[in-house]
């Protein structure tokens, strides 16, 4: 299982970015797209209220690299 969640929506260009951006840097990470699954919409909603959220193992992120979905 991977240390770090990422919360993204399908069509969000920013939830896009981050994705991207994890794959190419090599980090491992597990992806739940909120509009797929109601369990990871609801864990979503208790963590914030935009796209992406990233969880580390330390810290929750919202957004990614300064923009929102």
């Amino acid at each position: 299982m991977a240390d770090v969640i990422i919360y993204t929506l399908r069509g969000c260009s920013t939830s896009t970015k981050a994705t991207n951006a994890f794959v190419e840097r090599g980090i491992d990470f597990e992806e739940r797209r909120v509009d797929e699954n109601k369990q990871w919409w609801d864990e979503a909603t208790k963590l914030g209220w935009a796209v992406p959220i990233i969880v580390w193992p330390d810290r929750v992120e919202h957004g990614f690299e300064g923009e929102h979905g």
